[in-house]
Formats: C-alpha cells, sequence, structure tokens
C-alpha cells in the first residue's frame, strides 16, 4: 500500500519541479527592465552600439532560459545582460553631460562674440562722432575765423569784433555792417551745444571818464547779446557785461591803439569745460 502512494507521487513531483525550473530568475527580471530602460531612453541615439549589444546579450539569457530554466548560466548571462545595459545608460548620460558642456562653451563664446562686437560697434560710433564734432568744429572756428578774430584761452574761444565795425563813435547802435556779421556769427553760435555759456563783454579806449565809459561798454554789450538772441541764440547762454577801459589790447596813447581797445569780446565757454561763470 505505502509503495502505491510513492508511485502515485512520484509524477507531482516531476511536475513541480519542472513548474519551478520554470520560474524567471531575478537577474533576467532586471536584465529586462534595464535593457528597456535604455532602448527608449537617450541611450537609444547617443549610445545605439552598446544598446545594440546590451540587446544581443539579453537575447542569448533568454535563449538559455527557454532551455535550461532558472540555471547559473542563465542567470550570469542575465547579470551580463543588465550591466551592458546599464554601461549603455552611463555612456549615454557622459555623452549628455559633454554635449550640454559643449553647448554652454559655445552659447558663451556666441555671447562674449556678441559683446565684443557691440563694443566694438560702440566704440566706432564714438570714434565717428568724435570725428564729426571736431569737423564741426573745425568748420565753425573757419566760420568764425571769417567773420572776426578768433583765440583760445583758458576761458574758451573768444571772439573778437572791432568796435569800428560795431557801431558809431561814442554810439551802442549797431551798423548796418554790423547786423550783417552777428548774423553770421549767430547762425554759427545758435549750431552748439546749448549747454555753452557765452559771455558778452564791452571795452572802450580810456577816452572820457570812467562812468562814462562803463555806461557805454554795457550798452553796446547789451545790444550784441539782444541781436543774438533775436538771431536764434537761446537767451540763457547769453550774458554780457561792460568791462569800460578795463584790459586794454593796444596803447592808449595811439589811435591805433585806442581803435584796438575799442572793440567786443564774446567769450564761447569750453564744452567740455566745467560750468563756471565766464568773466
Amino acid at each position: 500500500m505505502k509503495s502505491k502512494y510513492v508511485f502515485a507521487l512520484a509524477p507531482l513531483a516531476c511536475f513541480l519541479a519542472a513548474c519551478a525550473s520554470t520560474t524567471t530568475p531575478n537577474e533576467l527580471v532586471r536584465a529586462r527592465t534595464a535593457y528597456n530602460g535604455v532602448s527608449q531612453g537617450m541611450a537609444r541615439e547617443l549610445a545605439p552600439a552598446d544598446v545594440r549589444v546590451a540587446r544581443q546579450t539579453l537575447d542569448v539569457a533568454e535563449r538559455s532560459f527557454d532551455d535550461d530554466g532558472d540555471s547559473d548560466e542563465t542567470k550570469d548571462l542575465a547579470y551580463a545582460a543588465q550591466r551592458r545595459a546599464e554601461c549603455a545608460d552611463a555612456k549615454a548620460r557622459t555623452q549628455f553631460a559633454l554635449q550640454q558642456e559643449r553647448d554652454a562653451v559655445m552659447r558663451e563664446k556666441i555671447v562674449h562674440e556678441q559683446v565684443d562686437k557691440a563694443n566694438k560697434a560702440k566704440l566706432e560710433a564714438a570714434l565717428e562722432k568724435e570725428r564729426q564734432d571736431k569737423q564741426a568744429a573745425d568748420r565753425r572756428m573757419a566760420e568764425l575765423n571769417q567773420i572776426a578774430s578768433v583765440r583760445k584761452d583758458d576761458r574758451g574761444t573768444i571772439i573778437t569784433v572791432p568796435g569800428s565795425s560795431l557801431f558809431p563813435a561814442g554810439k551802442s547802435t549797431l551798423l548796418p555792417a554790423a547786423r550783417a556779421k552777428l548774423t553770421q556769427l549767430a547762425t554759427v553760435l545758435a549750431e552748439q551745444d546749448p549747454s555753452i555759456k557765452i559771455q558778452i563783454e564791452g571795452y572802450t579806449d580810456s577816452a572820457g571818464s570812467v562812468k562814462t565809459n562803463d555806461r557805454l561798454s554795457q550798452a553796446r554789450a547789451e545790444t550784441v547779446r539782444g541781436f543774438l538772441a533775436s538771431s536764434g541764440v537761446p537767451t540763457g547762454r547769453l550774458t554780457a557785461t561792460g568791462m569800460g577801459s578795463a584790459n586794454p589790447v593796444g596803447s592808449n596813447a595811439t589811435a591805433e591803439g585806442r581803435a584796438s581797445n575799442r572793440r567786443v569780446e564774446i567769450v564761447v565757454q569750453d564744452a567740455k569745460a566745467p560750468s563756471k561763470e565766464i568773466r
């Protein structure tokens, strides 16, 4: 009776053993998961050859499992497939990081090039403006030299107009020829920076009383100021001062010297000079 049970259980044991041999080993499950990850991730494009090797190794592990079940060889092959899939993923990540670094370097290079280009353009524009400003200054100086005597000192540009060409003797009314000359002068001055101040100084010779000379020189300076303002030069730029017989440029002992001293000086402040009252 006992041997009958033994023979009856024998087929069941064989079936259970066969079922146990077909259980998927964890190594193969992990290999499949690792491969599925790299085959659908960035490694597919960045490390395709390594992905193919992982696929081939996994195929060998799958055939071993089909033939030998949960054997040591199957586990070893599955582990090898997992490691190759992981290596493919690591290689792809490294390639991606390197590409990101190269892209960052290229972007930085492009930014530097753009900044350099912008700085170069600014420099060229500044140089061109400086060149144009110099040309304009030279042109204005040439125009002024045609109208009156021009010189430079620490106060700025000094435009000297002989009094005899502006006013009748002892008067502060402009001569007809003076109006044409001052109109030209106003055109040049009106083109300048509106922040540049202009001081108009009237001078006389030493003939006559100090009071008379001071009054006449102030009146003449005011006349020139008013004419320039009416000809387009902003009033806010203009001031007028009567200097009387001060600061002679010639000898009052001679007719020629006295004629030189009877003058109007128009002091145009240097555009780059600090703001200060012009005397």
